[in-house]
């Protein structure tokens, strides 16, 4: 079990926030690739196509990790009728935020795994890798759940002209 982390985050003031996009994501595993496609669209608008592959690594890890193991087997969605898992993308001026909402208030268990053939049980592994931090919180309020992130730091893209200036 993980203890609740918020050490790493940006600033959560909403002002501080350059952009923000989220989407809903049903019960069901083609949510992976709707949160793929959301993540790319979102880059590509943002002008952050380059930091695609990683980013798109972890949100997929985030996303599988919330239906697999956070949402209810019957995929009952909330009396409202919202979908249980909920995707959003922050970015401040040099740092980017991928969090995964879901309705489970049970932590997210990293798996100690030498077995490196096996098919599951080594996502959290693979956004520690990806990601520069990451770490979840239990939600408060009506909301319920908690929320996992990855905070990824933004590097300036070296272009030709950076390149040739050297």
């Amino acid at each position: 079990m993980l203890e609740p982390l918020r050490q790493g985050l940006p600033p959560l003031d909403p002002a501080a926030v350059s952009d923000a996009a989220s989407c809903a994501l049903p019960a069901r595993y083609e949510a992976v690739g709707d949160a793929r496609r959301f993540t790319r669209r979102t880059l590509d608008q943002w002008e952050l196509g380059d930091h695609f592959d990683d980013i798109c690594l972890v949100v997929s890890e985030l996303v599988t990790n919330a239906l697999r193991h956070a949402v209810p087997v019957t995929g009952v969605h909330t009396g409202e009728h919202k979908p249980p898992v909920r995707l959003h993308l922050m970015r401040w001026t040099g740092r980017l935020v991928c969090a995964v909402r879901d309705p489970s208030q049970d932590s997210p268990v990293a798996r100690d795994s030498d077995d490196f053939s096996a098919e599951s049980g080594r996502g959290l592994f693979l956004v520690d890798s990806f990601s520069d931090s990451w770490g979840w919180h239990p939600m408060n309020g009506t909301l319920g759940g908690k929320l996992v992130w990855a905070l990824f730091r933004l590097q300036p893209h070296a272009g030709p002209a950076a390149a040739s200036s050297e």
